[in-house]
């Protein structure tokens, strides 16, 4: 993906019912107090989202209550890459997985 940044007022990041009942789950069976959504440099496209659990968030973390339960962290360098993305849970034929819609995208690929 590449992307156009900017930071409006009122930053948001959201998630699907199905996306944050998966998340939950995964959350039940952790020590974790929620999720971290990233940015890492790869692809042909510039950059490739990273998940991962948060057991401590970071001071420069921005916390986004998207469900009961869910919190998702996102930093506030990483901000402006994905304000305004909706994180939902996909299946696609029998593959189960995290799909981001990130309206800041110019250009995906599906190399990374």
């Amino acid at each position: 993906m590449s992307v156009e940044t900017f930071v409006p007022a009122h930053p948001e990041v959201t998630m699907t019912e199905a996306a944050a009942e998966q998340a939950r789950e995964h959350l039940a069976h952790s020590d974790a107090v929620g999720v971290k959504l990233d940015v890492t440099t790869s692809g042909c496209s510039g950059y490739m989202y990273v998940m991962d659990y948060v057991r401590d968030p970071s001071n420069q973390d921005r916390a986004f209550y998207v469900s009961d339960g869910v919190t998702v962290y996102v930093s506030d360098e990483v901000l402006p890459l994905v304000n305004g993305t909706e994180i939902d849970w996909v299946t696609e034929g029998v593959n189960s997985f995290f799909k981001f819609r990130n309206p800041n995208a110019e250009a995906e690929c599906g190399c990374g």
